[in-house]
């Protein structure tokens, strides 16, 4: 062939290459579809919009959490015989966690804020209010704190207590919806509406269905040829996933703080506290003897002797007091125990998955209506949710049974009677507050137990436990809607994309 018509024939394959290369969407061009060729974010091609190289930002109050696989469970001998945190290895995707305890000044904002706005329902703040009674000892004078602990500003910075699951999850749905209005404010979407009263309030969900309308200061322009402006979506990744409590896993996981005792994917010594080593106190020459957290020494010290007091807290210790661990949190050992969102089994670690494992999982659904539109939100402007059903279970192959917190443990297929034999009842008429009993109808001569759906994890030891519960592995439980004067709370949130970023 002529040497003129090669050289035409490479230059014409290489444009053809490079043409389909931008037709089909090259490594070059993120704005168009390796799928299709179609661009992205382009009105002249229908406005598919796309958000590139997006990173999460971090909420208010929270530290990320990058996640890893490590030895979940036990550390040191069970004195208790429990018996209920037998060691097993899982790995936790990274996620964020408040760097303190909620204080009291925090939970009396969000009582102030459902007290201004729910005025048809004085109910709902009533509900919320912390049991400040939990202070109450038969044989001991605590009445100030009964008084003055929550609301006096000289606990504002002490964490809240006498709240039970129940209510530190609400506080949660609240957070999260406090922080992505401001979010929406912030981006000039939303104007300040602080005369939201009854259903008419901010929510994120009943937003991103179309049920909150707010006092709205500009949409987002549009690229879809058929409408000039558009609500913000999921997509957009202005608003914050949601707020909750950190799973039992998560939270033990932020506590042991490994990335502090690493080299090159070597865990070289494993951690008995949140700090190093198996000393409680600081071995820094600075602040060499001083307590690495808020705990009580020995029957009847709590807190050392006049002069000298070494931990400086007879009761809760402000949340940002001692040392924080590797991962920059406070008091992940000792000051309050804390709420964590598992149900309690004892043999939970034996069945639990490997990754992000967690006992709880209830399956819910929007409610909708008969068109299949989401149904109208409730009285506090909140959309409704219902577990799925067995029929849908069953009639779906991606459904699966809506209640997981009894899973191999305690549900109606585990109680067993005297005989060995498995109750016939198809109804499962029995509740789950007579589990492992071994009669339907149980007197005082039969075995109950204090374990079932109500029971709640709380973990890290307080200021009037002794130091054996300062280790993150240790385990115990409370019915979700009690509450004491040693157990507050702290919220978490997923990390969506990169465990680290970019």
């Amino acid at each position: 062939m002529n040497l003129k018509f090669k050289n035409l024939a490479g230059v014409l394959a290489v444009s053809v290459f490079i043409t389909s290369c931008s037709l089909l969407g090259g490594r070059g061009d993120k704005d168009v579809s390796q799928a299709t060729g179609w661009r992205y974010n382009d009105p002249d091609y229908g406005g598919f919009e796309v958000i590139h190289d997006f990173e999460q930002p971090t909420g208010p109050g929270l530290v990320l959490i990058e996640g890893g696989t490590f030895t979940m469970g036990r550390v040191e001998q069970d004195v208790t015989y429990d018996w209920n945190n037998i060691p097993r290895r899982v790995t936790v995707s990274s996620f964020y966690m408040d760097e303190s305890e909620i204080r009291n000044v925090d939970y009396r904002e969000y009582l102030y804020w459902i007290e201004r706005v729910f005025i048809s329902y004085p109910q709902v703040y009533r509900r919320a209010l912390p049991d400040t009674l939990v202070w109450r000892s038969p044989l001991a004078y605590n009445e100030p704190y009964v008084e003055y602990y929550f609301r006096h500003p000289s606990y504002n910075d002490y964490p809240v207590v006498g709240v039970n699951w129940l209510q530190a999850n609400d506080y949660c749905i609240w957070r999260t919806d406090r922080v992505n209005e401001m979010l929406l404010i912030e981006e000039g979407i939303l104007s300040m509406d602080p005369n939201q009263v009854d259903e008419n309030n901010y929510n994120t969900d009943a937003y991103l269905v179309g049920q909150y309308e707010g006092v709205v200061n500009q949409n987002l322009p549009s690229l879809d040829p058929n409408q000039e402006e558009r609500r913000v979506r999921l997509e957009d990744g202005i608003l914050l996933p949601k707020y909750r409590l950190p799973t039992e896993a998560e939270w033990e996981f932020a506590a042991l703080a490994l990335i502090g005792n690493t080299y090159d994917e070597r865990i070289y010594e494993r951690k008995l506290y949140p700090w190093s080593g198996h000393n409680v106190r600081n071995p820094e020459r600075r602040h060499r003897g001083n307590m690495m957290a808020n705990f009580t020494r020995g029957k009847g010290d709590l807190m050392g002797v006049a002069g000298n007091l070494n931990d400086n807290a007879s009761i809760c210790a402000p949340v940002k007091s001692f040392w924080p661990n590797d991962y920059g949190l406070y008091c992940m050992a000792g000051n309050v125990n804390e709420w964590v969102q598992d149900v309690y089994r004892p043999l939970s670690y034996e069945d639990m998955e490997s990754f992000n494992p967690y006992r709880g999982n209830i399956f819910t659904a929007l409610e909708r209506d008969q068109e299949g539109n989401v149904a109208e939100k409730d009285s506090l402007g909140r959309l409704r949710w219902r577990e799925v059903t067995e029929v849908e279970s069953a009639s779906r192959y991606n459904y699966q049974k809506a209640d997981y917190r009894n899973y191999r443990d305690g549900d109606l297929q585990s109680r067993l009677q005297d005989d060995m034999t498995k109750w016939d009842n198809p109804d499962d008429t029995i509740s789950t507050g007579g589990m492992y009993v071994q009669n339907p109808n149980p007197g005082a001569n039969d075995y109950m137990s204090l374990i079932n759906d109500r029971a709640r994890v709380y973990k890290g030891g307080s200021w009037r436990d002794r130091a054996y519960w300062l280790s993150p592995a240790t385990r115990r439980y409370l019915d979700q809607e009690s509450s004491r004067p040693d157990l507050g709370f702290r919220c978490a949130m997923i990390r969506v994309g990169s465990p680290a970023g970019f």
